[in-house]
């Protein structure tokens, strides 16, 4: 799967994307990231990407031109992308969605900053707008990370263990159930008895009752829109 971000700081993604598990799924080719500079899009020779908004106001606005040049160009590299603006305004991120947005070959992720992006942008550029919260972020580099993680985890081939992200918190509506290692006994803690027996069905019967009470607990809202009540 491939994954297109544009940005005005490319150096804040170096990171998330060159560690764990994306380093090893893009060292396999499984994902194809690519982080793209929106001034190389500008105009020269001052490469401005923002100007004061119309009718004044705190802020900045990011310029339609660099922004359509950029996404039209790289549009025209097939497979052609699902165009994302990250913006507060946007549809939530969360299981469900990161799973409709494994089925687009492609994601091409518009990092927002400042006060936002020219209206334009928005109603004639992008397919979809999303936001990972009902918060505010200095811009959509964290979100756009979020956003590669949450969705290239599912990529069959990335995790280790397919089972893994099937059992993920989410998953089935339900808030993940409470996990153990070794040793059995720490400073006078155990774990349930109930994982120690090896009886597969028993263990399986006490996950799914400790994930609902768990959900109960934590996010009883969830149980609202599942079939876990």
């Amino acid at each position: 799967m491939r994954f297109d971000i544009l940005t005005i700081f490319p150096g804040m993604l170096e990171g998330p994307f060159s560690e764990s598990i994306l380093r090893r799924a893009r060292e396999r080719g499984l994902l194809d990231i690519r982080v793209h500079d929106l001034r190389r899009w500008a105009a020269s020779p001052h490469y401005r990407v923002d100007d004061v908004p119309y009718g004044g106001g705190a802020g900045m606005v990011f310029k339609p031109e660099p922004i359509f040049a950029a996404v039209e160009e790289l549009a025209g590299q097939l497979p052609r992308p699902w165009v994302v603006l990250l913006s507060p305004q946007g549809r939530r991120l969360d299981q469900a969605l990161a799973r409709e947005l494994l089925g687009r070959e492609r994601l091409l992720l518009i990092c927002g900053r400042y006060e936002g992006v020219d209206e334009r942008v928005r109603e004639h550029l992008v397919n979809e707008e999303i936001s990972i919260g009902d918060f505010v972020l200095s811009g959509g580099e964290l979100a756009a990370a979020v956003i590669v993680d949450a969705v290239g985890r599912l990529v069959p081939g990335v995790l280790g263990d397919p089972s893994s992200a099937e059992q993920d918190s989410f998953s089935d509506g339900l808030l993940d159930h409470p996990h153990y290692t070794r040793p059995a006994v720490f400073r006078g803690w155990t774990v349930p008895d109930t994982l120690l027996s090896g009886h597969h069905a028993i263990i399986e019967a006490w996950r799914q009752k400790e994930a609902v009470r768990a959900t109960r607990r934590k996010r009883p809202d969830l149980l609202n829109t599942t079939k876990h009540g």
